[in-house]
C-alpha cells in the first residue's frame, strides 16, 4: 500500500467515525460553508433554512461565507473537511463545469464530494444597465452589442459559473464580442451593473431586484422556459429567438467523501422537510428561486446531465480559465 493510498483510507475512516452514526448525529454544531459573499441566493437559501434544519439535529447551523476562485475555495472546504460536521452549499460552477475550466483543480467533485440534495433550481436571467444600454428585447441586445464593436462588457459572479457561461452561449450564438468582468458572488456583480461599470449580466434574479426597483436595471429574458412566478413575465431566450442558449443555475447540499450513506439519507430527508416548511418556501419564492428537493440519487443524476451537456459544449467554445 502506497503511503498516499494509506493516507486516504486513514482520512475515509476518520471521517465515517467523526459522522458516527445517523441516530447519534450531529453532536456538534454543523457549518455549511458558502462559497459566495452576504446577500448572494446561495447564502439566502443557507440562511433562510439553517435555524430550522438547527431545530431538527438539536444543534446549531453555522454558516461560513467563503467566496473565491468560482466558488471553488468554500467547495474545497466541505471537500476536505474531516471532523463530520461540515457541509458545503454547491452549484454548478464548481462541480459539474470546473474539470473542464481548469487544469487542475483542488478536489475532485465526483471522487470528494457526496450530492445530498438539490435546494433550488432557477434560471439566469439576462439583465443591463437601464441608463447605458436601450435594448429592451434579447435580439434589440444582440444588435446593440454588435454595434458597440467589441467595447461591451459584462459581470458574472465568478469565472466557470452558469451566469459566465450562459453569455459566452449566446455571444457565440449571436456573434458578438464581450469582455467578461468576474466577481465574487451576485451582489457584487449586480452591483457593477446597476452603477454602470459592467453593461449586462446573465444571474439568477435575488441581487438584481433591489437594482430593478431603483430603475437601475432592466430584466430582458431568462434563459429557461422553466421559470419562478416571479419572472413570468419575461420571455425565455428560446422564444426571442435563440433557441440553443439554455441554462438553469441550480444549488444544492454536498458532504465530504466519505460521509455514511444512513447520514446522507437523514441530512436530506430534514432539508426536504424543512423546504416545504412555508416560512422558507415564502422566502425563497420572494426572491425568485424554485424549491426542488428529492433523493440524493436526484441530485446526482442531475449533476451527471449538466457533465455531459455542458461539458462537449466549454470544449468546443474553449473557454479556460487557467
Amino acid at each position: 500500500m502506497t503511503a498516499a493510498i494509506a493516507l486516504a483510507a486513514i482520512a475515509a475512516t476518520h471521517a465515517g467515525t467523526a459522522f458516527a452514526q445517523a441516530g447519534s448525529w450531529p453532536t456538534r454544531p454543523v457549518k455549511i460553508v458558502v462559497p459566495t459573499g452576504p446577500g448572494s441566493s446561495l447564502d439566502l437559501i443557507v440562511r433562510a433554512m439553517g435555524d430550522k434544519l438547527g431545530a431538527r439535529w438539536g444543534q446549531p447551523v453555522v454558516v461560513e461565507n467563503k467566496p473565491g476562485a468560482g466558488g471553488m475555495l468554500g467547495v474545497d472546504v466541505a471537500a476536505k473537511a474531516s471532523d463530520g460536521h461540515t457541509l458545503a452549499i454547491g452549484f454548478n460552477g464548481p462541480i459539474a463545469f470546473g474539470p473542464f475550466l481548469y487544469r487542475k483543480m483542488p478536489y475532485d467533485p465526483a471522487k470528494d464530494l457526496v450530492p445530498v440534495i438539490m435546494t433550488t433550481s432557477q434560471p439566469n436571467v439576462l439583465a443591463v444597465n437601464a441608463d447605458k444600454v436601450p435594448a429592451k428585447t434579447a435580439a434589440e441586445f444582440v444588435a446593440w452589442a454588435k454595434a458597440q464593436n467589441g467595447k461591451v462588457n459584462y459581470s458574472s459572479l465568478g469565472n466557470g459559473s452558469s451566469a459566465h457561461l450562459t453569455m459566452e452561449l449566446l455571444m457565440a450564438e449571436a456573434g458578438f464580442a464581450a469582455t467578461h468582468v468576474p466577481f465574487n458572488g451576485s451582489p457584487p456583480a449586480a452591483m457593477a451593473v446597476a452603477q454602470g461599470e459592467a453593461d449586462a449580466t446573465f444571474m439568477v434574479a435575488p441581487a438584481l431586484m433591489p437594482h430593478v426597483r431603483n430603475n437601475k436595471v432592466r430584466l430582458i429574458a431568462v434563459s429557461s422556459a422553466q421559470r419562478p412566478e416571479s419572472l413570468k413575465d419575461l420571455p425565455a431566450l428560446a422564444a426571442s429567438g435563440f433557441p440553443n442558449v439554455e441554462s438553469l443555475a441550480w444549488n444544492g447540499l454536498f458532504a465530504p467523501a466519505g460521509t455514511p450513506e444512513a447520514v446522507v439519507t437523514r441530512i436530506n430527508a430534514d432539508a426536504n422537510a424543512v423546504l416545504q416548511d412555508p416560512a422558507v418556501r415564502q422566502a425563497l419564492a420572494a426572491q425568485g428561486l424554485t424549491i426542488v428537493g428529492g433523493s440524493a440519487a436526484d441530485f446526482k443524476r442531475a449533476i451527471d446531465g449538466d457533465v455531459k451537456r455542458w461539458g462537449p459544449l466549454i470544449t468546443r467554445l474553449g473557454i479556460k480559465l487557467d
